[in-house]
C-alpha cells in the first residue's frame, strides 16, 4: 500500500481535484485488479494444499497456468484503458477537473497492468509455499525505488520532466515491473521454497478451470466490494470535490491501516490451507482464532492512535484547512469499524485459503448491497448526518461482516471443502 499512498501524499500538493482524480482512478484500477484477486486466491489455495501434501511438482504446474491467465487478462485491460479511461470516469458523475486529472493516471495504470499481474502471481506463489520473507524484501526494494522516484517525475525535479499526476502513474508501473522481474528471478532460480520451472510447459485447461472455479467467487467478492466503494463515491459527489477528495483520501489511509490485517490474515489463510493439506483440520481452525485475536489487539491500538492524531495524519496529504477538517472527521468515524477488522480478515482468509470461496462472496454481496449501499443512500437523506451518513454506513458494513464470518467459521463447513 505504500506506493499508492506516497502517490497521494505528493499528488496532494497539486490540489483537491488531483487527490480526487487519483483516488477515484485508483479504485477503478482496484476494481479491475479485483477480477484477478480470485485467481490469486485460487492460486494460494491450490499451492498451499499441494505443498502441505508434499507435491511441489503440482504447485509448479499450477503457477505456470496462473501466469498464462494473468497475462491474457492484463492485455485485455490494457486495451480497455487506452480507449475508455475518460468514459469510465465521466460515467461516475465526476467534475471535469477530476476527470482531467484522473484519466491519465487510470490509462497508464491499465496499460501497465501486465507488470502488476506478474508481480502479484509471483508474490502469491511464494507466500502460498510458506515463504513470506522473499516477497517482503522484493516489495521493500521496489517500493523504495518508487518512493524515491515519484517526486522527481511528478514535480520535474533535476533532469526529469514535470508530469504531474501522470508521473505518479509512470513511477508506479515502472517500480512494479522491477518487482515482477525480481520475483520471477527468485522463482526461476530456486531462491524461494517453490522453484518455478518452465520445462515441459503446456497449456492445461483442466488446471486453469480449477483455478478459475476456486477463484471465481473470490473475484466476484473483490469486484463487489470495489464496485460498492465506487457507488459510495457517487453518493459523495453531490457534496462536491472536497467531499470526494476527503472520502478517497480516507479510503487510501484505511487501506494502509488495514495492512496488518491483510498480512496476518493471508498468513492465517496459507497456514490453514497447508494444515488441511496435511490432514490437520483442527490445527487449521486454531490458526484462524489465534489470528483473529492477535489482529483485534493490533487494530484496537491503531484505532486509538487514529482518534488522537487524525488531523496530523490528514496533514501529511494536504494542508487545506477545509479538507483536513472533513477528512479527519471521516477517519474518526472509520476508527469504530477498525475494531472488527481482525475477525473479518483472519477468518475470511482462512475460509478462502481452504478453497471455500463461495461463502465469502455471498457474505460480501449481502453485506454490500443489503447493508452498506442502502444505508449510505438513505442516511444522508433521512437523517441530519449529511455526508457523514455515508461513512457510518461503511462502519455498519464492517460490523455485519465480522459477525457473519465468525458464525460461519464456527460452523466448520469450510474444513471439508475439496479443491
Amino acid at each position: 500500500m505504500l506506493g499508492p499512498t506516497i502517490d497521494m501524499i505528493w499528488v496532494g500538493k497539486l490540489g483537491s481535484a488531483a487527490i480526487a482524480g487519483v483516488g477515484v482512478s485508483g479504485m477503478v484500477v482496484m476494481l479491475a485488479n479485483s477480477a484477478m484477486m480470485g485467481l490469486y486466491q485460487g492460486l494460494r489455495a491450490m499451492i498451499a494444499r499441494a505443498i502441505g501434501s508434499g507435491n511441489p511438482r503440482e504447485a509448479n504446474h499450477v503457477t505456470q497456468q496462473a501466469l498464462v491467465i494473468s497475462l491474457a487478462y492484463s492485455i485485455i485491460m490494457a486495451v480497455i484503458g487506452v480507449f475508455f479511461a475518460e468514459h469510465i470516469l465521466i460515467l461516475m458523475g465526476l467534475g471535469d477537473d477530476v476527470v482531467k486529472e484522473g484519466a491519465s493516471y487510470l490509462r497508464i495504470n491499465f496499460i501497465g497492468m501486465v507488470t502488476m499481474s506478474l508481480r502479484m502471481v509471483t508474490e502469491a506463489s511464494m507466500q502460498a509455499s510458506g515463504d513470506a520473507k522473499k516477497p517482503m524484501w522484493v516489495a521493500v526494494f521496489f517500493r523504495f525505488f518508487h518512493v524515491v522516484l515519484a517526486p522527481f517525475l511528478i514535480f520535474g525535479w533535476w533532469i526529469f520532466p514535470q508530469l504531474g499526476v501522470t508521473g505518479a502513474a509512470v513511477t508506479n508501473i515502472f517500480s512494479q515491473g522491477i518487482g515482477a522481474a525480481i520475483g520471477l528471478w527468485f522463482l526461476l532460480d530456486g531462491r524461494t521454497r517453490l522453484q518455478l520451472s518452465m520445462k515441459n510447459f503446456r497449456i492445461d485447461p483442466k488446471i486453469m478451470w480449477r483455478l478459475l472455479k476456486v477463484g471465481f467467487p473470490a473475484s466476484i467478492m473483490g469486484m463487489e466490494r470495489t464496485l460498492g466503494n465506487l457507488i459510495l463515491i457517487s453518493f459523495m459527489s453531490p457534496f462536491g470535490t472536497l467531499g470526494v477528495a476527503g472520502h478517497t483520501l480516507n479510503q487510501r489511509i484505511e487501506m494502509f491501516v488495514g495492512v496488518p490485517a491483510m498480512g496476518l490474515g493471508q498468513a492465517a489463510g496459507v497456514l490453514a490451507g497447508q494444515n488441511l493439506g496435511a490432514k490437520q483440520p483442527e490445527r487449521a481452525e486454531t490458526t484462524g482464532w489465534r489470528g483473529a485475536g492477535l489482529l483485534s489487539v493490533m487494530m484496537l491500538v491503531i484505532a486509538a492512535a487514529v482518534l488522537v492524531w487524525a488531523e496530523s495524519v490528514i496533514r501529511i496529504f494536504s494542508s487545506n484547512p477545509e479538507l483536513v477538517k472533513a477528512a479527519s472527521s471521516f477517519i474518526r468515524i472509520a476508527a469504530a469499524g477498525y475494531l472488527f477488522m481482525g475477525f473479518t480478515s483472519s477468518l475470511q482468509q482462512c475460509i478462502s485459503g481452504a478453497g471455500d470461496t463461495l461463502i465469502p462472496m455471498a457474505i460480501t454481496l449481502i453485506n454490500m448491497w443489503l447493508v452498506q449501499v442502502p444505508l449510505a443512500y438513505f442516511l444522508p437523506k433521512m437523517t441530519n448526518l449529511g455526508v457523514f451518513g455515508v461513512r457510518w454506513a461503511m462502519v455498519a458494513g464492517m460490523v455485519t461482516a465480522a459477525i457473519a464470518y465468525t458464525l460461519y467459521f464456527r460452523f466448520g463447513r469450510w474444513k471439508r471443502i475439496k479443491v
